[in-house]
C-alpha cells in the first residue's frame, strides 16, 4: 500500500455511522443520559467535542442587513426571505344580533355608562400572524372546516351499517325460504343451471368499445378524467383526525365574546278554550325551579282572545302594538335540570266576588249543556260585560297550572321521530318521571359541565310535542305568592298529590313545545328590538324571553342591557282605619315630584301599547291584606339623577257602582328613590305606607325618614313588601367595583368631591382612597367582576399607564394596579377551571386579550387609538407601511416612550414640552442602570448573569423608575388630573413583573401567559401607531425595555428550574407560557436578542440537567420548550438556509461547531 502523505495523516477519517456508535453505546440503557456530555475518543485526538453545547446566536439583523439576498424571485427567495406583510392589525365591527343598535340615544351620559357603551360597541382589535399557517402550531383541520368540507356531500350507506331489527330480520329470512326453489324442481338439480331461469332472466348491458383497439395512453387518460370528475377537492382533508392528544405547540384562538344563552325552548301557544266563554282570559308563562325555590325567567304575555271578547275592552285599552301580539316565545334555561316547571296563570276582569265565586260558573256548565243553560249563559255574559265596560284596566286572579318540563322533554324522545301530542290533566299521572342520565350541554364553552346534583337534561334534541293541558287550579286569595307556589308544585311531584283531590276548572289549552331554531325569524328581544332575518314588521313576532340564571353565570357583558323589575309582595293594611279593600298598587317610574313627570317606561303586557307611564297590580276582592304576584318590568334610562324614583299609589276599587262614589280612591302612598350615594338601590324593601300625599322634594329622601307633619299606616312601620331587580350592563351593583369605577371616573372628570356610601370623599384624601378601593377589588363578588370584566382590566390598566395627579401629586399606580390585575385572573383561574384549554389559559381572559384589549387613550376623553367605537368597516394594518390605514386615527406621532426609561425622552412638540421634558430629566440617578452608557457591550448576549444579580439591578432601577410623588408635578398637572405624557404599557407591564416579589410574583407566575400576551399585543399595537412598523428591529424598542425582559425571562427559567419537582402542574404552564412568548418575540423584536434569550434559557436547563440522577422530566420540559419555539412559521428563515457563516475560531473545534453556527434554533 502506498504511503499517505503527511498532510493526508492529519485528516480525521472518522465517519458520522462512527460517531452514532460511539454514542450510542456510550448512553443507551444508562440513567445518567445527559450527565456524561463530553464524548472523549477516536473522534479526534486532539480535542473533547461538546455535542449538546448550544453555540453562541447569530445578529441575524446585522446579518441580513450586511447580507442582501442574491437569489432571483421565485420559490427559493420566498423560503429565504422574510416577509414584510408579516403581522396583520385587523379592527373588525363587532356582529349586532339586532337590526337596531340598543345602545341609548340620550345625549348627556354618565362617564360611568359612555365607558360601558364604548366597551360594548368598540370594533375588536385583533393582532393576526398572517403566514401562523405555516407553522406547525396551526390546525388545519379543524371541526369548523371539517363541517364545510362535508357540506353537499351525499350520505353514504352500506348494507353493513344497517344493523337488522330482530324481528325484520328473520320475518326476511321467512321469506327468502319460501320464496327459494326446490333443487328436485330444476333439470339438473343446480340453480345456476336451470333452463327455466335462464329463458326468464334479463341480459346484462353490453359494454361499449370492450373489444376496440385502444392505446395505452388513452385509456390511461380516460381513467384520469374520470377519476377527476366529481371529486371532491379536499378528498384527503375528508378524513376525520385521529384521536390523539393536540400537540404542545398548538395555540387555540379564543371564541368571540358573545352575549350568553343558555339551551333554548320554543313554546307556542296555539288556543285557549273554555266551558263557557263570556269574558275575556289573559294569560302569562314563566319558568320556576324549585329545588332552588327561584323564578328562572321573566313573564310572557299572550293573548288568545277572540275579537269579541277582545271588543269587551276596547274603551280601557289602546291600540295594541304588534310587540305585544306575540303567541310564541323563545325560553333560555342554562342549567335544566327535573326541578324545572312551566306556570301558566290566568287573569280576568275584577268583577264583585271573590275568586271562588267568579271561579264557579267556569267549574258547573259544560259546553254540551250550552242550550239547556241559554238564559243563564246570557246573564253571566250581561255581567261579565258590565264589569268589562267598568273595571275593564283592572285585573283579579283566576286559575293556573304547570306543567313538568322534563317530564314532557324525555317523554317526547329524540328528534329522528316525528312529532307527538300529549295530553296533561292534573286529574292524573301521565308518563312517567326519566332517570335517565344525559350530558347537559350548555350554550357556551364557559359553562359546560353538568348540573351538580342532579339529572343533566338535554333540551336541544327532543321531539316536538304539543301538549292540551285540560285542568287548572282555582287561585286561592290568600295563597298566591311565591313560596305558596313552590309549595305546590313540590307537592305535584307526589303521587298523593293534594292538588288532584281538588275541583278543578275544565279548559283546553294547547302548546307546542320544541327546541328553538338557532336563527328564528320575526324574533324580538326582551327589550323588544327586532333581531335580524326580521323581512316583515307586520308579522306576529316571537319574543325572547330573559333567562334568570338558578345559579351564577361566568360570562362578560358584550350589550348593552338595562332593565328592572319590579316585585310587589305584600301588603298590610289590618290597621288602617278607613274603607280599604279591593286594594290595587298604581306603580310609576318618575323623573320628578310632579304628576306629570311620570315616564313611558313600562313594557306593556299583551295586547296593549308597547310602553306605558303605569301599571296596574291584580286585585283581590274584600282582602284588607293581599298578596300580588305581578312582575312589572321598566326600561331603566341610561343615566339616572338623585330624582329618579319609583312611585307606589295604593286604591281602594269599587266594585259595585254607587252615586256619589269614584271608582279608585288613593288610600296610600310610598316610594323608593332610585339612587343611594350614585348606586342602583335594588333588593327587598319593606316600606312604610304615608296616608297623604308626600311634600316636595321627598323624591332624594328615603320614606324610612319621618318626614314632619306627615301621617303615616301602622304608626310608620313597614306594611308594603317589594323587590326590585336589576338586569343590567350598565350598574355592576357591586359596593368593591361602584366605587372603583366612581373614583376612577371623578379623576378623568376631575369631579371633587366624591360621595361614596356615606362617605364624602375630598381631592387630598383621593389617593389612599383610590389605592384602597384597587385593593378591595378581590372582596367583590366573583359574578360582577366576570360580567364587567373587559371594562376593570381596561380601567387598571389605564391607570397604569396615564398616572394621575391628584392634588399636584404625580400619584404612580402601576404597581397596585398590576397586583389588582394578578388577583383577579388568578381568581377565575381557580374558580372556573371547566374554562381552561390544554395551556392552562382561561377562555375568558385569551378572549379578552385577543379582541378586546387594545392601547389605551392617553389624553383624558379622547378616543383609543383605532377605529371609533360605535361601528365602521374593516380596517387592516400590516407590518409595513400601508395605503389602507384608516386616516381618521387621531394619533400622536411624537415619539413618545416610556417614563420608565428615562434615558430616552419623547421629541418634544412644543417648547412647553421641552420645558417639561429637561425638567423631568433632572435628578434622575442612572449610575444603577444595568445597561450602562456602554450599551449592549457592557452585558453581551451571550453571558449568562445571575438571575438574582438581574432582579437586584432591575430593583434598584425601579427606584429611579416608579417614584410615587415627583417634585416637578404640580407644574406637569393638567386640567384633567392626568399626566400630559404617556407611558407605554409593555414596557411598565415588563417592569412591575420584573420588581414585583412575594404573593404578587407568584400570583403572576402562576398565569404568565396572560401577561405574556398582553405584552406581545402591546408592542404590535405600540408599533403599528408609532410608525415603526417599517423601523429596523433593533431600534424598534428601548434598551432598558429589552434589558427588562432579559432580565424576566432569565429569572422564569431559573423559576422551571428550581421548581419543576415540587410544582409540576404549575411550571408545566409556565414552561410553555415562556416558550409562546418567545416565540411571539421572534415576529416583533430583535430576532437576534430573542436567539440570546433562547440561549439563556437552554443553558440554564442544561446545567441542571449536570447533577440530576433522573433528568426525564425537564428533559421532557426542554423538549415542550424547544418544540413550541420551533414551530415558528418562519423556522427555515430564521436559520439561514442559505448563508455562508464563517465559524469563529472555536476553543474546541469539533465536528458539529462548524455547521452549527446560525442554527441555533435546531439545537
Amino acid at each position: 500500500m502506498a504511503e499517505r502523505r503527511a498532510f493526508a495523516q492529519k485528516i480525521s477519517r472518522t465517519v458520522a455511522a462512527e460517531v452514532r456508535k460511539q454514542i450510542s453505546g456510550q448512553y443507551s440503557g444508562s440513567p445518567q443520559l445527559l450527565k456524561n456530555l463530553n464524548i472523549v475518543g477516536s473522534i479526534s485526538h486532539h480535542t473533547t467535542v461538546p455535542l449538546t453545547e448550544a453555540v453562541d446566536p447569530v445578529d441575524l439583523e446585522e446579518y441580513l442587513v450586511t447580507h442582501p439576498l442574491a437569489v432571483d424571485s421565485g420559490p427559493l427567495r420566498d423560503l429565504i426571505e422574510f416577509p414584510p406583510d408579516d403581522i396583520e392589525v385587523v379592527y373588525s365591527p363587532r356582529d349586532c344580533r339586532t337590526l337596531v343598535s340598543a345602545v341609548p340615544e340620550e345625549s348627556e351620559m354618565d362617564p360611568h355608562v359612555r365607558d360601558c357603551i364604548r366597551s360594548y360597541t368598540e370594533d375588536w382589535a385583533v393582532v393576526i400572524r398572517k403566514y401562523h399557517k405555516l407553522g406547525t402550531g396551526f390546525n388545519p383541520n379543524t371541526l369548523d372546516k371539517q363541517k364545510e368540507r362535508q357540506k353537499g356531500l351525499p350520505k353514504q350507506v352500506f348494507e353493513s351499517d344497517e344493523a337488522p331489527d330482530g324481528n325484520n330480520y328473520q320475518d326476511e329470512q321467512d321469506d327468502l325460504k319460501r320464496r327459494s326453489m326446490s333443487i328436485d324442481d330444476t333439470p339438473r338439480g343446480s340453480w345456476a343451471c336451470s333452463i327455466f331461469d335462464l329463458k326468464n332472466s334479463l341480459p346484462d348491458a353490453l359494454l361499449p368499445n370492450l373489444l376496440d383497439r385502444t392505446p395505452n395512453e388513452e385509456i390511461d387518460r380516460q381513467n384520469d378524467d374520470q377519476r377527476k370528475s366529481n371529486r371532491h377537492k379536499e378528498l384527503f382533508g375528508l378524513h376525520p383526525s385521529p384521536d390523539e392528544e393536540e400537540p404542545i405547540e398548538r395555540l387555540s384562538v379564543p371564541d368571540v365574546p358573545k352575549e350568553h344563552f343558555g339551551q333554548r325552548l320554543l313554546v307556542k301557544c296555539l288556543s285557549l278554550k273554555f266551558e263557557i266563554e263570556i269574558e275575556p282570559i289573559f294569560a302569562s308563562l314563566a319558568l320556576y325551579d324549585v329545588k332552588e325555590k327561584k323564578k328562572i325567567s321573566e313573564n310572557f304575555y299572550f293573548d288568545l282572545n277572540s275579537e269579541q271578547m277582545k271588543g269587551l275592552l276596547r274603551p280601557h285599552v289602546p291600540p295594541a302594538a304588534i310587540t305585544t301580539l306575540a303567541r310564541s316565545a323563545i325560553f333560555s334555561i342554562t342549567y335544566p335540570s327535573q326541578d324545572v316547571f312551566l306556570v301558566i296563570k290566568l287573569e280576568k276582569v275584577l268583577q264583585q266576588g271573590d275568586i271562588g265565586e267568579c271561579a264557579e260558573p267556569y267549574m258547573i256548565f259544560k259546553e254540551a249543556d250550552a242550550t239547556k243553560n241559554k238564559e243563564k249563559l246570557e246573564k253571566l255574559k250581561s255581567q261579565a260585560d258590565q264589569f268589562c265596560q267598568r273595571l275593564g284596566k283592572y285585573r283579579m286572579p283566576f286559575a293556573w297550572t304547570a306543567i313538568h318540563l322534563m317530564n314532557i322533554v324525555s317523554s317526547a324522545g329524540s328528534l329522528e321521530r316525528d312529532s307527538t301530542e300529549v295530553e296533561i290533566s292534573t286529574g292524573e299521572r301521565k308518563g312517567s318521571w326519566s332517570e335517565r342520565r344525559n350530558s347537559s350541554i350548555v350554550g357556551r364553552r364557559s359553562l359546560e359541565r353538568t348540573t351538580s346534583g342532579d339529572d343533566a337534561c338535554n333540551l336541544t334534541s327532543f321531539r316536538p310535542a304539543t301538549l292540551t293541558v285540560t285542568n287548572f287550579f282555582k287561585q286561592e286569595g290568600d295563597r298566591l305568592s311565591d313560596e305558596d307556589l313552590y309549595k305546590f308544585l313540590a307537592d305535584m311531584r307526589r303521587p298523593s298529590s293534594v292538588l288532584r283531590r281538588l275541583r278543578p276548572i275544565t279548559a283546553q289549552l294547547k302548546i307546542d313545545i320544541s327546541p328553538a331554531p338557532e336563527n328564528p325569524h320575526y324574533c324580538l328581544t326582551p327589550e323588544l328590538l327586532q333581531v335580524k332575518l326580521y323581512p316583515d314588521s307586520r308579522v306576529r313576532p316571537t319574543r325572547e324571553i330573559l333567562e334568570f340564571p338558578a345559579r351564577d353565570v361566568y360570562v362578560p357583558n358584550t350589550t348593552y342591557r338595562n332593565l328592572l323589575y319590579i316585585y310587589p309582595q305584600s301588603l298590610n293594611f289590618a290597621n288602617r282605619q278607613g274603607s280599604a279593600r279591593n286594594i290595587t298598587v298604581k306603580v310609576q317610574f318618575m323623573y320628578g315630584e310632579d304628576p306629570s313627570n311620570a315616564m313611558p317606561v313600562i313594557f306593556g303586557k299583551s295586547s296593549c301599547s308597547e310602553f306605558s307611564k303605569e301599571a296596574y297590580t291584580a286585585v283581590v276582592y274584600h282582602n284588607r291584606s293581599p298578596d300580588f304576584h305581578e312582575e312589572i318590568k321598566v326600561k331603566l334610562p341610561a343615566t339616572l339623577t338623585d330624582h329618579h324614583h319609583l312611585l307606589f299609589t295604593f286604591y281602594h276599587v269599587s266594585c259595585q257602582q254607587k252615586q256619589n262614589t269614584p271608582l279608585e280612591t288613593p288610600v296610600g302612598y310610598t316610594w323608593i328613590p332610585m339612587l343611594q350615594n350614585g348606586r342602583l338601590k335594588t333588593g327587598q324593601f319593606c316600606l312604610p305606607v304615608s296616608l297623604e300625599k308626600p311634600p316636595q322634594a321627598y323624591s332624594v329622601l328615603s320614606p324610612e325618614v319621618p318626614l314632619p307633619g306627615m301621617k303615616w299606616v301602622d304608626n310608620h312601620k313597614g306594611v308594603f313588601n317589594v323587590e326590585v331587580v336589576a338586569v343590567s350592563s350598565i350598574h355592576t351593583q357591586d359596593p368593591y367595583l361602584d366605587k372603583f369605577f366612581a373614583l376612577v371616573n371623578a379623576l378623568d372628570e376631575h369631579m371633587f368631591p366624591v360621595r361614596i356610601g356615606d362617605m364624602r370623599i375630598m381631592e387630598n384624601n383621593l389617593e389612599n382612597e383610590l389605592k384602597s378601593s384597587i385593593s378591595a377589588l378581590n372582596s367583590s363578588q366573583l359574578e360582577p367582576v366576570v360580567r364587567f370584566l373587559h371594562l376593570l382590566l381596561d380601567k387598571l390598566i389605564l391607570l397604569v399607564v396615564r398616572p394621575p395627579v391628584i392634588a399636584g401629586q404625580i400619584v404612580n399606580l402601576g404597581q397596585a394596579s398590576f397586583e389588582a390585575m394578578a388577583s383577579i385572573i388568578n381568581r377565575l383561574h381557580k374558580n372556573l377551571e371547566g374554562n381552561h384549554d390544554q395551556h392552562g389559559r382561561n377562555s375568558l381572559l385569551a378572549s379578552y386579550i385577543y379582541y378586546v384589549f387594545r392601547l389605551p387613550h392617553t389624553y383624558s376623553n379622547s378616543p383609543s387609538p383605532g377605529p371609533g367605537g360605535l361601528g365602521g368597516s374593516v380596517h387592516y394594518a400590516t407590518m409595513a407601511r400601508s395605503a389602507v390605514r384608516p386616516a381618521s386615527l387621531n394619533l400622536n406621532r411624537s415619539r413618545s416612550l416610556s417614563n420608565s426609561n428615562p434615558d430616552i425622552s419623547g421629541t418634544p412638540t412644543s417648547p412647553d414640552d421641552e420645558v417639561r421634558s429637561i425638567i423631568g430629566s433632572k435628578g434622575l440617578d442612572r449610575s444603577n442602570s444595568w445597561v450602562n452608557t456602554g450599551g449592549p457591550k457592557a452585558v453581551p448576549w451571550g453571558s449568562n448573569p445571575s438571575p438574582s444579580a438581574e432582579s437586584t439591578q432591575a430593583m434598584d432601577r425601579s427606584c429611579n423608575r416608579m417614584s410615587s410623588h415627583t417634585e416637578t408635578s404640580s407644574f406637569l398637572q393638567t386640567l384633567t388630573g392626568r399626566l400630559p405624557t404617556k407611558k407605554l404599557f409593555h414596557e411598565e407591564l415588563a417592569l412591575q413583573w420584573v420588581v414585583c416579589s412575594g404573593g404578587v410574583r407568584e400570583s403572576a407566575l402562576q398565569q404568565a401567559w396572560f401577561f405574556f400576551e398582553l405584552m406581545v399585543k402591546s408592542m404590535v399595537h405600540h408599533l403599528y401607531f408609532n410608525d415603526k412598523l417599517d423601523a429596523p428591529r433593533k431600534s424598534r424598542f428601548p434598551e432598558r425595555f429589552m434589558d427588562d425582559i432579559a432580565a424576566l425571562v432569565s429569572t422564569i427559567a431559573s423559576d422551571i428550574v428550581s421548581r419543576f419537582q415540587k410544582d409540576t402542574e404549575m411550571v408545566e404552564r409556565l414552561n410553555t407560557s415562556l416558550a409562546f412568548f418567545l416565540n411571539d418575540l421572534l415576529s416583533v423584536m430583535d430576532r437576534g436578542f430573542v436567539f440570546s434569550l433562547i440561549k439563556t434559557c437552554y443553558k440554564q436547563v442544561s446545567s441542571k440537567l449536570y447533577s440530576l440522577p433522573n433528568p426525564s422530566v425537564l428533559v421532557s420540559l426542554r423538549l415542550d420548550f424547544l418544540r413550541i419555539v420551533c414551530s415558528h412559521e418562519h423556522y427555515v428563515t430564521l436559520n439561514l438556509p442559505c448563508s455562508l457563516l464563517t465559524p469563529p475560531a472555536s476553543p474546541s473545534p469539533s465536528v458539529s461547531s462548524a455547521t452549527s453556527q446560525g442554527m441555533i434554533l435546531k439545537h
